[in-house]
Order: C-alpha cells, then sequence, then structure tokens
C-alpha cells in the first residue's frame, strides 16, 4: 500500500464530510415527527413488548457497473444486504423487505435479474419479500436506481445497548470484498486504465467488472450468537469505512489483527494511487462487521461464527489499524 498523496473519495465525486453535512441538515428540518427511538442504523418504533425496526438504503454507483457489464444478477444481493445487515447492528431481525425500483424505460430482462438477486437476498437474509414498486421516470433517471427499505422486529430486551465499554474486546468478520460502498472512488480508479469488461489481472475473477460487482456479505446469521453472548454495540462497516466504529461510543479503537483486504483493494489503490489512509476512510478493507462484547466472551463469539478478535476498545478517540490514526 502507499502513502503518497493521489485520489480520494472527494475527488471522485463524493465528499463524506458534505454528505453528513446534508444528512443532518435532513434531520434537523424533519425534527422529531414522533414516538420512535433512532439507534444508528435503524428507526425504532416501540409498539408494546416490542421494537418494530425500519432501515433504508439502496446499491448505489455499483449499478453503473453491472450496467456496463449488462449483468444485474446480483445487485438484488446487494439491496437486502445494505438494509439486513444494518438491522442487524442494531440488534434486531429482519422480517421483510420492499424495493423500489426507478428506470428511464422498462426492460423485462434487467427487471429479471434484479429480481432474482432479490430473491436470492431475501433467501440469504431469512425475510419474506412483501412487494416493491417500479417507476418509470424517463426525465429524472438514467439507467436504473435500486432502493429497499427492510422492517425487522425485536424484544425490547434483546435490541443492543448501542455503545462499547472500555475493556472490550472487539470481534471481526470478514467481509467478500468491496460490498456497496466507495463504488465511485473504485470506479474511478479502476477505468483510468481498464474497462470493466477486461480480463482481470489475477484469478479470482474473469472481468475487471466482476470484482466491483461481488456482492455484498449478509451478515444476518450473526444475529443469534451476538445475543447469547452478551454483544453490547456492533457496526456494520459501510460508507466512512473503519469510522463507522465511532457508531460503538466515543472511545479509542485499537485493531491488532483485522481480517486482510482481498486483492481487490490492491488492485483499487494501485490503481488510483489512494493512500492508505483514504482506503481505510472508504473501504472496509477486509472486515464487514464488528462487535463490542465482553473480553471472556470474544473467543467463544469468534469461534462460534468463523470470526476473529480483532483489536480492543481504549478510552480516548479514533481508531488505529495497520499503523493509521484515522
Amino acid at each position: 500500500m502507499t502513502d503518497e498523496e493521489g485520489l480520494t473519495y472527494a475527488d471522485a465525486g463524493v465528499d463524506i464530510a458534505d454528505s453528513e453535512a446534508a444528512t443532518a441538515a435532513l434531520v434537523a428540518a424533519a425534527g422529531d415527527a414522533g414516538e420512535g427511538t433512532d439507534s444508528d442504523y435503524a428507526g425504532l418504533l416501540d409498539i408494546g413488548d416490542r421494537y418494530l425496526a425500519l432501515a433504508t438504503d439502496g446499491v448505489g454507483t455499483k449499478l453503473l457497473v453491472a450496467e456496463a457489464m449488462r449483468d444485474y444478477s446480483t445487485v438484488g444481493i446487494d439491496c437486502i444486504a445494505m438494509n439486513a445487515n444494518d438491522l442487524v447492528a442494531a440488534g434486531v431481525r429482519p422480517v421483510a423487505f420492499v424495493d423500489y425500483l426507478a428506470v428511464d424505460e422498462p426492460d423485462e430482462t434487467f427487471a429479471e435479474q434484479v429480481g432474482q438477486g432479490l430473491a436470492a437476498g431475501a433467501e440469504a437474509a431469512d425475510l419474506e419479500l412483501v412487494g416493491g414498486e417500479t417507476a418509470v421516470m424517463p426525465e429524472v433517471i438514467r439507467g436504473l436506481d435500486l432502493a429497499g427499505t427492510c422492517a425487522g422486529l425485536a424484544a425490547k430486551d434483546a435490541v443492543f445497548e448501542g455503545s462499547a465499554e472500555p475493556g472490550d474486546a472487539l470481534v471481526g468478520w470478514e467481509s467478500s470484498g468491496i460490498h456497496s460502498n466507495g463504488l465511485t472512488l473504485a470506479r474511478e480508479a479502476v477505468t483510468r486504465e481498464y474497462q470493466y469488461t477486461d480480463p482481470y489481472p489475477g484469478e479470482r475473477y474473469d472481468a475487471v467488472g466482476d470484482a466491483l460487482l461481488e456482492p455484498t456479505r449478509l451478515y444476518t446469521d450473526l444475529l443469534d450468537p451476538m445475543r447469547a453472548h452478551g454483544v453490547r454495540a456492533a457496526a456494520h462497516v459501510t460508507g466512512g469505512g473503519w469510522t463507522n466504529l465511532d457508531r460503538l461510543g466515543e472511545f479509542h479503537y485499537e485493531i491488532e489483527d483485522p481480517w486482510p483486504p482481498r486483492e481487490v483493494f490492491d488492485f483499487v489503490q494501485d490503481l488510483g494511487d489512494v493512500s492508505d489512509e483514504e482506503m481505510h476512510r472508504t473501504f472496509n478493507m477486509g472486515t464487514g462487521f464488528v462487535a463490542a462484547v465482553d473480553p471472556e466472551e470474544a473467543d467463544a463469539l469468534a469461534g462460534e461464527t468463523d470470526g476473529r478478535v480483532i483489536g480492543h476498545v481504549e478510552e480516548g478517540d479514533g481508531v488505529a489499524i495497520r499503523g493509521l490514526e484515522l
């Protein structure tokens, strides 16, 4: 990896600081609309003895890679995973999903492929597809956009506390690749020298686009083991990369043994001359999900779930990983 100044997410067109400011403005303008409670990953509505939880997200510019490859068969998995994983990070079991597909013109072929991916994602996440909407908006959409909303249920005492404690161990689980965040930077980097349909210069994929389309891993199978071992808080490592650990509370996160990045991250970094810090502030870099748990429970949780103890929580602030202070 390199520490030289190179391509950044902002250069590619996405400024995280501006995005966070816009989100804060939206939330402030919307105000407190009712009795709901927000976690960092889902909205929670008190319905008596349980919470009804809702999360919403989309696939993002990964769709442009799918369009170039003429392969939409996996983006439905991404759409479900980005939402269902957020509910799991809150300690909520996903139960139902609705999708929203917006297109400039209807096309049966890609609609069928999107549907196949949604079905595969729903089966893997063990949730129900209960409907959706397709909108044809040629003056608004170029190509297509795919988003969805996931609903979940949890007993009130089953939802994670939402905050780590100093001394907690951090257990991490491997990602399947880039997932569905940072694709604007990844696309800008790889298209400096390649087209998506060009052969991938490695053994894992046939084409460059295939490396970027690797579906987001689903972490719904972790929910029961995390509850059983008393996980206090969890983070789905999405936009913002390793700074997502700040959602576990205002502490210092010392990462000593993260999952190694898959080769696609080196591929993107080398082509874009992206700094190590920028890579870790944008991508999951090999670890897609992290939980804070009592250190006496950490080894057992990791062993039961193919995870690994990656670090610990201290007083302070920031994230230290691979010699970087984020």
